[in-house]
């Protein structure tokens, strides 16, 4: 058969039309993607700035569909599932970026970050440290660190909490030995609880050891030290809150007049709780020097009278419901028997403001606490009650 040239000349021709008419489409459909995809994504940013979350995920759910390679557009998206508690669709959002074999070792190492964050959001503690011990090594190997001594914190598990500590001390992060002497006085209450106390003192010497300044290791071994039968250990361990005015001797001052009693020390301790006063009044360091006044005079009445005063003249210095409820208490055979009705309103007013606050969160207990069951901050209840602040 002969080759006819005539339908070679005609095909050639009409195959290059048709193979340019096919590239014009590709390349229209190029830029409708490429137009839909940031128009998504700028409809998204709107949303999100407009605080309409809905609105904003269902937006970059679409620039994701466009362009699923974008990584930024994950982020985003895994983040606002984070936000809004969807915390399953934001887990698969980061597992499907560590999935991924074009991202940079940057973008997995943020992605394993956001996946941690994910698991700690959900209570997934486990699976989070697991996460986060992924990122030793990385740039958010400082920020994996704190997490997972707050894991570590929420789970009572203090060696561990400890052994991170120090690790981001040597690091450089910041001066953690405050709450590495917490964390051993935690260690010292489980053993107390354990039946232990041995180990609970020495616990608490070896933080007294390391940390002298901490006032909790103190006031955790004077006190246990006094329930021991060992009063004169415990009065010369209080006694350093009120030579050096420690801010935490409020709640030593108790146990300190307690300790001065049984070793018969309630006239030298009396004094320096006197002292203390005159610098820094305080209705439990006042509390404290009327029960040492009480032993020490002969008199009850003399003893009564005393109390009286000095409550009297702590409310004209220091208006204050507290010393007013121990004035009246005490002054019942002067006013008389008070009517219930008054009693009860009197108490049901005085409660409230012989508590302690968080200063972190604003949470209030009856007794006084060195971590905040509400905010779990460390240290950030005052050691004064709220009617003192």
């Amino acid at each position: 058969m002969e080759l006819d040239l005539t339908w070679i000349l005609l095909g050639l021709p009409t195959a290059f039309a048709l193979g340019w008419i096919a590239s014009r489409l590709d390349l229209r459909q190029m830029r409708i993607a490429n137009r839909q995809a940031p128009r998504a994504y700028f409809k998204g940013l709107n949303h999100l700035l407009n605080e309409q979350q809905d609105q904003a995920i269902d937006a970059f759910i679409e620039a994701v569909q466009n362009d699923p390679d974008t990584s930024e557009l994950h982020f985003a998206l895994g983040n606002l599932f984070r936000r809004r508690g969807e915390y399953d669709r934001a887990v698969r959002v980061h597992e499907h970026l560590l999935s991924r074999a074009d991202i940079s070792q940057a973008d997995r190492q943020r992605a394993q970050h956001g996946l941690a964050l994910d698991y700690l959001k959900a209570g997934l503690l486990d699976r989070a440290e697991e996460a986060l011990r992924k990122l030793e090594g990385t740039s958010y190997e400082g920020q994996a660190r704190l997490a997972r001594m707050a894991i570590y914190e929420r789970s009572r598990e203090w060696p561990e909490a400890a052994a991170v500590a120090r690790l981001l001390e040597k690091s450089g992060e910041a001066d953690f030995g405050t709450r590495l002497a917490h964390y051993q006085c935690e260690q010292a209450r489980e053993e107390v609880q354990k039946g232990d106390s041995a180990k609970a003192l020495d616990l608490l010497a070896q933080a007294l050891q390391d940390h002298p300044r901490a006032a909790r290791p103190r006031l955790l071994m004077g006190q246990l030290q006094l329930s021991q039968g060992q009063a004169r250990a415990a009065y010369e361990n209080l006694s350093v809150f009120f030579e050096h005015n420690d801010m935490a001797a409020p709640l030593a001052a108790a146990s300190y007049a307690q300790a001065a009693l049984a070793c018969g020390l309630a006239t030298q301790a009396g004094d320096l709780l006197k002292a203390h006063y005159q610098r820094q009044p305080c209705i439990d360091v006042l509390d404290a020097i009327t029960t040492l006044e009480a032993h020490n005079t002969p008199s009850a009445t003399t003893s009564e009278a005393n109390a009286l005063q000095r409550y009297l003249d702590h409310l004209q210095n220091h208006p204050s419901m507290m010393a007013a409820s121990r004035w009246l208490n005490g002054a019942r055979n002067e006013v008389g028997v008070l009517p219930a009705p008054v009693q009860k309103t009197l108490e049901n007013a005085t409660k409230p403001l012989a508590r302690y606050r968080c200063a972190a969160c604003g949470f209030e207990a009856k007794e006084h606490f060195w971590h905040c069951p509400g905010c779990q901050s460390w240290d950030s209840y005052p050691p004064r009650r709220v009617e003192e602040l």
